[in-house]
């Protein structure tokens, strides 16, 4: 899949998932799987999830567009419920990420491993415009780094989600995360949090294998 040059293109026309900067630009549909119960970090979520199905969300389209400063990814899938809110210890809000390995060798399987890091670009509906620039070197390593670095927007209608999410390609950090450059190639993956199915942390959908992210050259 490539990621289209979009020329000065500013971040807030990047968000604008229906905007014009979008309406020229490839896309992708990816197959999702939920994330098998034995790799869940407790013993408790997976007693919790033994026999039920994980991984509501079994596609989503994938765009993405870069104008030489920030990556943005376009996700797109159906959602029969808008789930926004947090309640109490049964409401969970929806969520996505763009996964990306921080070092060649990350297994996206298992969100990294010591020293072979995961780089997750993370939306939630009840967070809508600071995203949460995450990072993983494992199952149950999950950290969120900061609020800041991360911008997403997202919009549902008539039972669909459309989600932006953005990233400068490079970030000052001591940290395992993504560095990425126009013209360079890299891996990445998606993964989908359905609120009303109760998916949350480990519990999510997700595209499996890293797939190949192109950067058009910038010109």
């Amino acid at each position: 899949m490539q990621a289209d040059y979009a020329a000065g293109v500013d971040l807030d026309a990047l968000l604008d998932g229906e905007g014009g900067a979008w309406r020229r630009a490839s896309s992708e549909d990816l197959k999702l799987m939920g994330t098998p119960v034995g790799l869940q970090p407790t013993e408790a979520i997976r007693a919790a999830w033994m026999g039920k199905a994980i991984g509501a969300v079994h596609a989503a389209r994938v765009a993405a567009l870069h104008n030489g400063e920030l990556l943005a990814v376009r996700l797109e899938w159906e959602d029969p419920s808008e789930d926004g809110q947090l309640g109490d210890t049964t409401a969970f809000a929806d969520g996505a990420a763009v996964l990306f390995p921080a070092a060649p060798d990350a297994p996206l399987m298992t969100m990294g491993a010591p020293g072979a890091g995961v780089n997750a670009w993370y939306w939630r509906a009840d967070e809508d415009g600071s995203g949460r620039h995450v990072v993983a070197e494992g199952l149950g390593t999950t950290r969120t780094l900061d609020r800041e670095l991360v911008r997403s927007r997202g919009v549902w209608q008539q039972g669909r989600w459309r989600v932006v999410i953005a990233r400068a390609l490079r970030v000052r950090s001591d940290e395992p995360v993504a560095q990425l450059e126009p013209g360079g190639v890299t891996g990445f993956g998606v993964a989908i949090w359905e609120g009303g199915h109760g998916e949350r942390a480990g519990v999510k959908a997700f595209s499996g294998d890293w797939r190949e992210l192109r950067l058009a050259a910038g010109r």
